[in-house]
């Protein structure tokens, strides 16, 4: 039997590792829209579901600390999308997605890790939360102003690969952050956050994310 030349079962042989190659995940939901099923937190008084979404906070009652409702699983590199609206009258109104995050042990209601920061002066912009404590990169305050939407529902996306991060408020690019210091987890918890020390309420709904 003829032989096939050498180049030609190379090419043979990767078609067919191709084939059998596994794919990377789809793109999957983080909330159901009707349980807490994948996560953790204070389900009994500071975090519901309401409507189809996940609301946390009071506007009757001063929250009194940061809480967070967070998954139970650690994700690395990804494109996460959430649907958010902050509403509230009094205090500090402020709110935030975590990522690349931990539970921390003292005291145990408190996050640290990456947070797309939410809330007037700190829209779009980027905080290190219990670690270093500064935001890290904040958007043109003009920029911010033009796109979001007070009291409203507004689309935001966390996009996370190899220490490369970037946020998108409603479509505009808020952030783009590549991370120096090589120390910094580039996996962990995603969580949502009611701020401590406002009376506010934020919902967030359609969580989706999908793994790179």
């Amino acid at each position: 039997m003829r032989k096939l030349p050498f180049y030609f079962s190379c090419a043979a042989a990767l078609a067919f590792a191709g084939c059998i190659m596994i794919q990377p995940p789809k793109p999957v939901s983080l909330f159901d829209g009707k349980t807490f099923r994948g996560w953790e937190g204070d389900t009994v008084k500071t975090w519901k579901i309401e409507d189809g979404a996940i609301a946390g906070g009071s506007l009757e009652e001063n929250v009194p600390h940061n809480e967070f409702l967070c998954t139970r699983k650690e994700y690395s590199n990804f494109v996460l999308k959430v649907k958010f609206k902050l509403t509230g009258h009094e205090g500090f109104i402020n709110t935030g997605v975590q990522f690349h995050s931990k539970r921390l042990q003292n005291p145990a209601y408190e996050m640290t890790g990456y947070q797309a920061d939410l809330g007037d002066k700190y829209w779009a912009s980027l905080y290190d939360e219990s670690r270093r404590n500064k935001t890290l990169i904040a958007p043109d305050s003009a920029l911010v102003e033009k796109v979001v939407k007070r009291n409203d529902w507004n689309n935001y996306e966390v996009h996370s690969r190899n220490g490369r991060i970037q946020l998108f408020l409603n479509g505009t690019k808020t952030v783009d952050y590549t991370e120096p210091d090589k120390s910094i987890p580039q996996k962990g918890l995603i969580g949502l956050q009611i701020h401590g020390g406002g009376k506010a309420k934020v919902f967030y709904k359609d969580i989706i994310i999908e793994e790179l």
